[in-house]
């Protein structure tokens, strides 16, 4: 499967280029038609300016310039098709990239969030940062997209109601491929970014959050429409001799107030021209939601109702924030702004239509946004699901629905064939585990590089995975809601003054804090790698062994990797305490590894072998 899907995007990104190739050169051949024509349109209008006078010039003008234009409009079409397509190719090569763990050609990840060292799990499940599994889900065009999907992956109190609403629309989004495809397509397109820079849509809600508001425009509004209608008549009724020229006070005294008040409204023009180009950059996107035929796909369809709702289309808004533009425009025209705001309270009115229609997208863009960036982080999630069918989605229990009809009612974490998502499909080892009760340390002993270390993280990647709603990578995988807490990647702090080994004192310190607490927190699955690797022998023997002492029995289980392989006979104190190990072998001079658990403590060890094996002078009488 995991060929096929190789060699179909392959296929694809070759046809893309193959038509891109021959969109290129027609471009180039109407760049050049372009030229001529427009040389032949000057050269013979000005012949006849010169033989026939500017009347004959002014219509041969129209009719030879109608070439070029027509040239303009299709190279314009053509160049439009050429963006796109390049757009599309990226975005099936980006698809490639992620499906080959391909990183140098995947778009880079965001910057770590400031506390992630304080994250009970961040960065030892490689969650976020480089070579991550954020940096591998994330298809999202926007930051707050992104963030989103990141937000779910750090979540350290999963909800059941979220998860499952979550996984439902996952499920319902990985078959509609095209339209994630395609609103990705738009959104690129649209926001003008390539796929190293996210566009920020907090920018254009900042913005309409930080506009002055300005008092009420409608007494005023009112009050000088009344004194323009004054001006008119008292002028026409001067015209006709009626009355003498009372206008030219009225008239004096409207210049005045409209005046201040146009001063006070600002630049208006400026403002809606910013407002309309904002919610262009989104047309497309928007569009796309509003007119997509969502049919049976009513989960989908439902999250995306304030798009398509016919009190809240976002067609509909942003054809009266062009009304108001175009009428705004004529601030530009200094002359005929000069004369209609001299007869009536243009400015005025527009400045009240303006921040009406402000007013009404401060209450309904926010729901556009929001909704759009939640479905970017679903789409994330569903994209991984899609492209890798080896995942299957989480059974997930609740708290309280435990009944003997329930497969895992007996048991609290099961997976079948369970694997690492950032290690390559066709070097990764699926292994199986299950835990029946809560309460149980797990010792997991083995050699240097046997696989302890990504087991751990294989089981924390893919729990992070489930309660964010996505795919787990496994046949099979059944679990209930836990708080997830690692120490695998402790290291020392220069300037806080900590040592390594204070550094994983600390670090282990918050776990069992996290393992105390109580008022009905949810238990905690605990993946520790190396206890206590910062000291001698002998202490860390004494401390490990009344730490795993400490964990027996909590509301929690977990694992423990360790090469202390006194720490097995812990198992032979309480049934809580169970050993498994990897195993190794040397073949040809060289290591084997079969990257498979299996149950027991580890009967060999391969420091020795290694060391041999890369040549350091090891006395022969060593084992």
């Amino acid at each position: 499967m995991l060929i096929a899907h190789n060699q179909m995007f392959i296929r694809q990104i070759e046809r893309l280029n193959g038509r891109l190739q021959i969109l290129q050169d027609r471009s180039d051949r109407y760049t050049q038609w372009r030229l001529i024509l427009f040389i032949l349109a000057v050269i013979l209008s000005g012949i006849s300016f010169v033989r026939w006078g500017p009347i004959v010039w002014i219509i041969a003008s129209v009719f030879l310039f109608i070439p070029f234009g027509v040239v303009v409009a299709i190279h314009r079409k053509i160049d439009h098709a050429l963006t796109q397509l390049t757009i599309w190719r990226d975005l099936k090569a980006e698809q490639l990239a992620r499906l080959t763990l391909d990183w140098n050609n995947l778009p880079e990840s965001l910057p770590l969030p400031s506390d992630v060292n304080d994250h009970p799990f961040a960065l030892d499940l490689d969650i976020v940062g480089e070579r991550s599994l954020h940096q591998l889900l994330d298809t999202a065009v926007t930051i707050e997209g992104s963030h989103r999907l990141r937000d779910w992956l750090l979540d350290t109190q999963p909800d059941f109601e979220t998860v499952q609403h979550r996984q439902n629309l996952v499920s319902a989004l990985k078959p509609l491929s095209m339209f994630r495809e395609r609103l990705r397509l738009y959104a690129r397109e649209a926001t003008r970014t390539d796929q190293q820079e996210k566009w920020a849509g907090q920018r254009l809600l900042d913005w309409l959050n930080a506009q002055a508001e300005i008092a009420s425009l409608r007494p005023m509004l009112i009050f000088l429409t009344a004194l323009a209608l004054l001006n008119g008549t008292l002028w026409v009724l001067n015209m006709a001799d009626v009355i003498p020229p009372y206008w030219g006070g009225t008239w004096a005294l409207y210049a005045i107030i409209s005046l201040a008040q146009i001063r006070k409204v600002g630049t208006m023009s400026d403002d809606s021209f910013f407002l309309r180009d904002g919610l262009e950059q989104l047309e497309a996107v928007f569009g796309f939601l509003e007119q997509y035929r969502y049919r049976e796909h009513d989960l989908v369809a439902d999250l995306c109702r304030p798009f398509w709702d016919e009190g809240q289309r976002p067609s509909r808004q942003l054809k009266r924030i062009r009304r108001v533009v175009s009428a705004a425009s004529i601030q530009r025209n200094p002359f005929a702004w000069l004369l209609i705001n001299t007869l009536i309270p243009w400015d005025i009115y527009f400045a009240y239509r303006f921040h009406q229609v402000r007013a009404d997208l401060q209450a309904i863009l926010p729901l556009w946004l929001d909704r759009w960036f939640e479905l970017e982080a679903l789409n994330s999630l569903a994209n991984f699901a899609y492209l890798n069918p080896k995942t299957t989605f989480p059974e997930i229990r609740n708290e309280g629905l435990e009944n003997n009809q329930s497969p895992i009612a007996n048991r609290q974490f099961h997976a079948k064939s369970i694997g690492h998502p950032l290690i390559p499909a066709d070097g990764c080892i699926y292994n199986d585990f299950t835990i029946t009760e809560l309460g149980g340390v797990v010792i997991i002993t083995g050699s240097n590089m046997a696989g302890k270390s990504s087991f751990l993280r294989t089981l924390g990647i893919n729990l992070v995975l489930a309660y964010a709603g996505g795919t787990a990578v496994a046949d099979q995988l059944e679990t209930r809601l836990f708080r997830i807490y690692s120490s695998m990647r402790v290291s020392d702090s220069v300037t806080s003054g900590y040592s390594f080994f204070y550094a994983e004192v600390r670090r282990l310190k918050a776990l069992l804090d996290a393992l105390d607490e109580d008022g009905g927190q949810r238990p905690l699955f605990f993946l520790i790698d190396e206890i206590f690797r910062g000291t001698n022998n002998r202490e860390r023997l004494i401390g490990s062994r009344d730490y795993v002492r400490a964990l027996v029995g909590q509301n929690g289980t977990g694992f423990i990797a360790t090469h202390d392989l006194e720490l097995i006979h812990l198992a032979d104190e309480t049934s809580a305490i169970r050993n498994y190990h990897f195993r190794d072998d040397v073949v040809d001079g060289h290591m084997s590894f079969d990257y498979k658990l299996h149950e027991g403590p580890c009967p060999t060890t391969n420091a020795i072998k290694i060391m041999r094996l890369a040549g350091l002078p090891i006395s022969s009488n060593q084992n």
